[in-house]
């Protein structure tokens, strides 16, 4: 088992990644000890340049914690057939519980190596480079977490084993299961329609707004608004979105769209959903750092550009979503 192509993709990877994240902040512990912006000297002149070598281990080895997520999905989508009872991901992560917690992390990780690239791209257009001491410092944090999660993944993947005979997801998806998906899947959909058009329609607006107004209250609830929406949007695609892409009215399974029998509508989907959720966040959380005129000027320049993606990714994640809603014919009535 672990030696799928796959699996030694993303362990490989990991471990690479892991590296280049130790050196990284080997370097970024100097950095930060010796750091001066107001010194002319040689030694400041050797950090600034360390910065630029620190920058590119990163962009390489967080991009790639960006993409893992994507390849952790598309493993355990070719791996659930050697699982018997097994008909999606939910099958090859229900063969060893550690596979749910994996998920999790790369979901955080996701987000965090996201976020961090974008500040310190923020923070190289400035000449004075404001970020530096909060950047290596919280790399220093998040090295610990890509550590766990390399860890986890191998738990995972040496734990499984193909005589395993494994639930999938017509077991967690349902009513009668006692869990976050079962508690989602009981709420009637039109419900949960109302809930998330609702939550998704403020999202719309406060962009459209942060987009002609400069307040920072905007940009906080803007802030508040895309968690609410990427959490609001997770919970639909399980209780009602995917009842319509799979034109089933018990069929709730998240995982099922990646499939090529779906054209893979799952991938489109998610990334739809991640961008938004992602350049929403973003204006509200470079708000704190206008206080730095450099910072200001640099994200006064390149936020109309987060807003105009945050709007494509969520308009992209709506539209495949309504989609079937509204053009197929699967009408569910009852629900």
């Amino acid at each position: 088992m672990i030696l799928h192509p796959g699996i030694l993709a993303l362990l490989v990877g990991s471990l690479l990644t892991l590296l280049l994240m130790l050196k990284a902040c080997w370097l970024g512990m100097q950095i930060v000890s010796r750091w001066d912006n107001t010194s002319s000297s040689e030694t400041q002149l050797q950090l600034e340049r360390k910065t630029w070598l620190v920058s590119t281990l990163l962009n390489y080895a967080l991009g790639f914690q960006i993409l893992s997520g994507v390849l952790y999905l598309y493993t355990l989508e070719d791996i659930h057939r050697l699982f018997v009872g097994a008909m999606c991901a939910t099958g090859a992560l229900n063969a060893n519980q550690v596979g749910w917690l994996v998920l999790a992390i790369k979901v955080i990780l996701f987000f965090i190596a996201a976020l961090w690239v974008a500040l310190n791209r923020l923070d190289q257009r400035t000449e004075d480079t404001p970020l530096i001491r909060p950047k290596y410092l919280a790399l220093m944090l998040i090295t610990p977490l890509v550590a766990f999660d390399l860890y986890l993944q191998f738990s995972y993947f040496a734990g499984l084993r193909p005589e395993i005979i494994t639930s999938c997801c017509g077991s967690l998806f349902s009513e009668q299961g006692a869990s976050v998906a079962s508690e989602l899947v009981g709420i009637p959909a039109l419900k949960m329609m109302e809930v998330f058009f609702a939550i998704i329609g403020v999202f719309f607006v406060l962009l459209i707004a942060c987009y002609f107004s400069r307040a920072a209250l905007l940009r906080s609830l803007l802030f508040v608004a895309a968690l609410l929406t990427f959490f609001a949007s997770l919970g639909a695609v399980v209780s009602f979105v995917s009842l319509y892409i799979y034109q089933m009215p018990s069929h709730h399974c998240p995982f099922d769209m990646l499939q090529g029998h779906y054209n893979f509508i799952g991938y489109p989907l998610y990334a739809g959903l991640f961008v938004g959720t992602l350049f929403g966040l973003l204006p509200g959380l470079c708000q704190p750092l206008r206080r730095h005129p450099s910072l200001r000027r640099e994200i006064d320049q390149l936020e109309k550009r987060w807003l105009w993606l945050a709007l494509l990714g969520m308009l992209t994640f709506l539209l495949i979503s309504a989609w079937p809603m509204l053009f197929g014919s699967f009408i569910l009535l009852g629900y």
